[in-house]
């Protein structure tokens, strides 16, 4: 997917993004625009924003902050700043491959663990784990957490919803070797897609799966579709699943799925949590709410 993408260094005048209504405060976002190509991704509504096709520009236009880590400690060092929680993934992947040769991500994560900032991570790359000894030193002071998004551990399944991204089985590995050292990590199986990736076989292999890789917590979203992102999601259903493309019309007449559904599946998730032993784990893991809020900010 990162053959035909353009990415553009820009400036930012902010690093930091004031957060309302949620646990926490602040977000941070060092690109804009993702590889990944994921068709239900939650921000490609961003790019409607800006003039910019939620479909294609997104996956194939990258914005580069070339500046955000330089923003951001001038922002730190502010007397008002009180070290509260930063969720770094609320926009776009701060561990797609172009962080590799910027690593505006990792110069962000120092920059935080300087100013004693616990963070949360939202990522659906394998990358995080380059930065296991800065993640491993916040968790000690301060407080870590990263959330390895997967939402199928079918393989065409998963490379037709998410063309662009890692392995999902690559994700757990590293999660893994993330709890191994200290960090709190899990997994987001999110978003479950009704018709797609929610039948029970499914959901078990991923609930399953995180259990054995040691996952910290498992949490759980029904997919929703905003505008940019629905307009995307449906054009990609009428071409590729046509009997789909109706059936959502009745389904998601708004941005969610009814209650009704999101319940079903919610339930379904929680007793599978309790046959894999992760409801315990979570209790030792008080900040899961925290996570599952982040994913409330992805929907706003």
């Amino acid at each position: 997917m990162t053959n035909d993408v353009r990415y553009e260094e820009t400036e930012c005048r902010s690093a930091l993004n004031r957060v309302h209504g949620m646990d926490f405060k602040w977000s941070l976002n060092p690109y804009r625009g993702c590889v990944h190509g994921c068709h239900y991704c939650f921000a490609r509504r961003y790019n409607s924003y800006a003039d910019l096709d939620p479909g294609n520009d997104f996956s194939g236009l990258v914005f580069v902050k070339t500046n955000v880590v330089d923003v951001l400690k001038e922002e730190l060092s502010l007397r008002s700043w009180v070290s509260e929680t930063v969720a770094i993934g609320t926009a776009t992947d701060p561990y797609q491959p172009i962080e590799g040769k910027y690593r505006l991500t990792r110069g962000c994560l120092e920059a935080l663990a300087e100013r004693h900032t616990p963070v949360r991570i939202v990522t659906r790359g394998t990358m995080a784990l380059r930065d296991v000894d800065v993640l491993a030193d916040m968790a000690k002071r301060a407080g870590a957490s990263v959330c390895f998004s997967v939402t199928t551990l079918d393989h065409d399944m998963w490379k037709e919803l998410e063309p662009g991204t890692p392995p999902p089985v690559q994700r757990l590995h590293v999660m893994e070797q993330l709890v191994k050292a200290g960090v709190s990590a899990g997994v987001l199986l999110a978003p479950i897609v009704p018709g797609m990736t929610d039948d029970q076989e499914s959901l078990k292999a991923v609930v399953e799966a995180a259990a054995a890789h040691g996952a910290s917590f498992l949490g759980t979203r029904v997919l929703h579709l905003q505008q940019g992102t629905k307009e995307h999601f449906m054009h990609y259903l009428e071409t590729e699943h046509p009997r789909l493309h109706h059936a959502y019309q009745v389904l998601y007449p708004a941005e969610f799925a009814p209650k009704q559904i999101q319940q079903e599946i919610r339930e379904r998730v929680d007793d599978l949590k309790d046959t894999y032993g992760l409801r315990e784990r979570e209790h030792n893991d008080m900040s899961l709410a925290v996570r599952e809020r982040q994913l409330d900010l992805m929907a706003v």
